[in-house]
């Protein structure tokens, strides 16, 4: 009983081996298989779809002051105030300093008193007026008795007495013009004095200097007491402030010589500040139409209101143009296209192989172009690594990433 006890035992043994060394060969076989097995690369892939495009240029444009000026005095005189300073809000007529010119007031009381002497003038002489115009209707009075005394009887009055009359009376009628020459002559010298009175007036009220517009005081050049010549002395300008309109900004911004047919007044654009984070609509409102010889691009101008100030003059934007767009384009990621002579895609079909495609671009967007000939709707596109594939082969197509469809986007910036 006892070595039949042991050989059951040994044939158990011998069984758990058994099975063990089958367990471990078909373990092995299929290590084998497996290695046997072809290994796909994977591959990244892009359904080629319908969608809205748009050619966009991004390009870099500065804020300026509306308007800017020095303002300078019209006449020469010493700062009695200045009311301003730099960072000050002003409005128009405003006013920014004063000016103290005494030889300008003394110019003013002489051009007064002018004036008056002539209107005194005048009063004198048409008082001679007066004068002569009496003792010219006496004599002219005494010649008329003369005349029809010697008409009604011939020889009455002798000749020689008619004819001197007659003298007479002429002779008080030319005094009697002369007068009234010289009452027109006294009145006109009256409009000269008065002329020269707003002349003066008008210099003088020049020494107070107001502001021409509303805005801003970006410098102030002198203080109380300083010299300030006049504005019109050449080689002597100084002005008492600069002042800048910024409650509507300036945005300049060079459009490349390329896309200047795609640019018009009314042209929508997005502007960026980066300084402020603000991103807001804006419309082009003029441009240069010329486009510079030395940097081959066209000054344009977007016009931002700016009514707390919080943009500044001399800050930087990016300013985003749509020059053209469509609707339902068939569009591809950039970052597929294969650049060429003929561009091209790859992509794979439904057996899993790769297709190279030459295609026809259209508008080509920030991370996108449309392709107008070439490719379907559900197209598979490869994305990356197209060096690496050969058509034919066979791949395991894998979902893009956005990340990797979109990573042109900030290689675009500036150009289309």
């Amino acid at each position: 009983m006892r070595a039949k006890g042991l050989f059951l035992i040994a044939a158990c043994v011998l069984a758990a081996i058994l099975l063990l060394f089958y367990l471990l060969h078909i373990h092995h076989r299929t290590e084998a298989a497996a290695d046997a097995a072809p290994a796909y690369p994977a591959v990244s892939v892009a359904m080629a779809h319908p969608g809205f495009i748009a050619n966009q240029l991004t390009v870099a444009g500065v804020f300026q002051a509306f308007q800017e000026i020095d303002v300078h005095g019209k006449v020469s005189g010493y700062i009695r105030h200045i009311y301003v300073d730099i960072g000050d809000r002003v409005h128009q007529g405003q006013t920014l300093a004063v000016l103290e010119v005494p030889e300008l007031q003394a110019e003013v009381a002489g051009a007064q008193a002018g004036i008056t002497q002539s209107q005194q003038n005048i009063l004198r002489l048409q008082n001679e007026v007066a004068r002569e115009q009496a003792g010219y209707a006496a004599v002219h009075a005494n010649y008329v008795r003369l005349k029809q005394a010697s008409d009604q009887q011939p020889g009455l009055v002798a000749a020689q007495e008619l004819d001197d009359a007659l003298a007479k009376d002429r002779t008080a009628a030319s005094q009697v013009d002369a007068a009234k020459s010289a009452v027109a002559a006294a009145q006109g010298q009256l409009g000269v004095s008065r002329a020269e009175n707003l002349r003066v007036t008008s210099m003088e009220q020049y020494a107070t200097i107001t502001a021409p517009y509303s805005g801003v005081v970006t410098m102030r050049y002198a203080d109380t007491g300083s010299l300030i010549p006049a504005g019109t002395a050449e080689g002597l300008n100084q002005a008492v402030v600069r002042l800048a309109q910024s409650d509507v900004l300036r945005l300049r911004m060079p459009v490349p010589e390329r896309d200047v047919p795609f640019v018009h007044v009314g042209s929508q654009v997005t502007v960026h500040v980066q300084a402020t984070g603000q991103q807001f609509p804006g419309t082009v409102v003029r441009y240069t139409r010329d486009v510079s010889n030395s940097t081959r691009t066209m000054l344009t101008e977007v016009d931002v209101k700016n009514p707390d100030l919080t943009l500044t003059p001399g800050m930087y934007a990016d300013v985003t143009f749509n020059l053209e767009q469509k609707d339902n384009a068939l569009m591809v990621p950039a970052s597929a296209i294969i650049q060429g002579d003929q561009p091209s895609v790859m992509l794979v079909d439904n057996h899993n192989r790769v297709q190279k495609r030459p295609i026809v671009l259209g508008i080509g967007g920030a991370n996108s172009q449309e392709v107008t000939s070439g490719l379907q709707p559900g197209d598979r596109i490869i994305i990356g690594g197209q060096s690496e594939l050969q058509p034919g082969q066979q791949v395991t197509p894998q979902p893009a990433k956005s990340g990797l469809e979109n990573y042109r986007q900030t290689s675009q910036k500036g150009g289309q």
